[in-house]
């Protein structure tokens, strides 16, 4: 296997920016996932790596050789695409072994790879049958295993399960975590689902607009968002952003007053920040919780909507002052709570974030640590 390191890689379509300046490091074994929004330049930076793509500027280099010139088929990778582009004329160990034949490895050095990709994939028993007889988890671990058996450097996959119903991506996903386990492979994995990203990935970076906003573990990116983009991008549902200004510091928190009225405390530190600046709070739907009697800081609001997904509870409420309704989630027995109904919301001070005007995140107050 090989690490990958890519620096100052930009590409441009005429007068269209679509990669901005990108450094990213991979190390030799690691499973790195490349998410965000549709158009944020994700699969583009792939097929970069691929050599699918020229760059306009920057090296990338695969196991410490520099690659801009090298052809795609001696870079050693090996691409899995949304399409499986499967050969209907051909069985499941054709379709696996036919770029092994092409380059005219000895057949029975293609059968040994084959079954063993086969075992690999728990396939061993659908090698004769053709791409029409499968499903489609089947058809993409036949794709996966035409990538397995030409061993390459680094995989590159390429939002591989966006075909698949929902019960077999789940499924799918633990079969490729296992897969990384076996192979101890290089992986690069591009998708826009989060929950994607946050069980495939030892290293998540969140893409948007042709750069990278943050990079790191998943735990990371959840608990320490670098920006209102990666906070409100990655968890379900998405945390709640409260519009505030700052009314000042007290005991290492920061006071602020939500649009409302309303006021709660933080724990960020906010620097030079001078009271009055626009703020926004931010605070994850499993860290909202009803206040108590007396409680202090509390923020009132209006249950809209309470959806059952049976381990838990999404109550959905307006808050004076915010536009968009704010998501509490609670155990299903812990919801009793009707459309119209008055309550009061509270949060620890220490599981909220807290941003600047422009989005970026205030750094956590140590007692927040």
């Amino acid at each position: 296997m090989a690490n990958v390191r890519l620096r100052g890689i930009t590409k441009r379509y005429e007068n269209n920016s679509v990669i901005k300046g990108v450094d990213l490091d991979i190390a030799d074994g690691e499973f790195v996932v490349l998410v965000g929004p549709s158009g944020c330049g994700k699969s583009t930076l792939l097929r970069i790596v691929a050599g699918l793509e020229d760059v306009s500027s920057g090296t990338v280099e695969i196991g410490g050789r520099v690659c801009n010139e090298v052809e795609p088929s001696r870079r050693g990778i090996a691409m899995v695409f949304q399409s499986y582009a499967l050969y209907p004329h051909m069985t499941v160990a054709e379709n696996m072994g036919f770029a092994l034949k092409l380059a005219k490895v000895p057949r029975p050095e293609i059968a040994e790879r084959v079954g063993r990709a086969a075992e690999i994939l728990q396939i061993t028993h659908l090698l004769e049958r053709l791409p029409k007889a499968l499903s489609g988890g089947q058809r993409q671990r036949v794709a996966i295993g035409r990538a397995i058996v030409r061993k390459p450097e680094v995989f590159l996959f390429d939002e591989p399960l966006s075909n698949l119903d929902a019960a077999l991506r789940g499924q799918t996903r633990v079969e490729l975590a296992r897969l990384h386990r076996e192979l101890a492979a290089t992986m690069i994995y591009v998708t826009h689902d989060q929950v994607e990203a946050m069980t495939l990935g030892q290293k998540i970076v969140v893409f948007n607009g042709g750069r990278i906003e943050q990079a790191g573990t998943p735990l990371e990116l959840y608990e320490r968002p670098a920006n209102r983009f990666v906070a409100g991008f990655l968890g379900s549902p998405r945390m709640n952003f409260l519009p505030a200004t700052l009314a000042g510091v007290e005991g290492g928190r920061a006071l602020v007053r939500l649009a409302g009225g309303a006021s709660c405390a933080v724990a960020a530190d906010v620097g030079a920040a001078a009271p009055g600046a626009a703020v926004t709070v931010g605070v994850r739907p499993e860290h909202l919780r009803l206040a108590g009697e007396g409680e202090t800081h509390a923020i009132p609001a209006q249950v809209s909507l309470v959806e059952y997904l049976g381990d838990a509870a999404i109550v959905y409420a307006q808050v004076p002052g915010v536009e968009d309704m704010v998501a509490l989630k609670r155990r299903p027995e812990e919801a009793g709570l009707q459309q119209g109904e008055q309550v009061r919301l509270a949060f620890d001070p220490a599981h909220a974030h807290l941003f600047d005007g422009e989005g970026a995140a205030f750094a956590r107050a140590p007692s927040a640590r």
